[in-house]
């Protein structure tokens, strides 16, 4: 009688156990997902605040503008064309850590252009511009060499994909395509590779 009693508390304690795991698992999930959420509306709202001023703000400001604008773009492309290949191909995990490494100087980089938007003084943002600009486009490039390489990746493994399924398909035509001798007192022809279609 006691040892059907620890086993029920045992059983039980499981049973809390897991559905303790199963709460604090959702609740995680949840909060995730509406971080995820706010952090996705904050970055549609700063981008349409720099697509507006891309044209209405002149001169060297202006162009700190279209830096930000180029950085996301960039990013966003080659975030997607990484996420996009990742389930199909493990080779692509290097890729998207080394995008995660370079997204932190991007970052840093967005930072520094966002304070230097709100700088009064248009002669340091002109002093500063060269500078931001060249590692703008260094970031650039690489996070476009990345995705550049995914692309060309998952065009040449469709590219070989189709070439095989052609040549089976070919294979099958032409095994279709072949007819069986027809034996004698048999009615019509028979195809080879397909039992039940000779003699009848």
């Amino acid at each position: 009688m006691e040892t059907a009693g620890v086993i029920v508390l045992v059983l039980f304690l499981v049973f809390m156990t897991v559905v303790v795991v199963a709460t604090v698992s959702a609740v995680r999930t949840v909060k995730r997902g509406v971080r995820r959420g706010r952090a996705q509306a904050r970055r549609v709202m700063v981008d349409t605040r720099l697509k507006a001023r891309r044209y209405t703000v002149p001169g060297p400001a202006g162009e700190l503008v279209r830096l930000r604008l180029g950085l996301r773009a960039s990013f966003d492309s080659t975030f997607r064309a990484l996420e996009a290949g990742r389930g199909d191909d493990a080779s692509l995990a290097e890729a998207s850590a080394l995008l995660d490494r370079l997204s932190d100087h991007a970052g840093a980089l967005d930072g520094e252009l966002q304070l230097l938007e709100q700088e009064p003084d248009r002669g340091r943002i002109t002093h500063r511009l060269p500078d931001l600009t060249a590692r703008a486009r260094s970031i650039i490039d690489s996070a476009d060499a990345l995705r550049w390489a995914a692309q060309d990746r998952a065009r040449r493994f469709a590219d070989d994909e189709l070439s095989a399924l052609t040549r089976d398909v070919h294979l099958e035509a032409g095994a279709l395509r072949h007819w069986t001798p027809v034996e004698p007192g048999t009615k019509g022809l028979g195809l080879s590779g397909r039992p039940g279609e000779g003699a009848r």
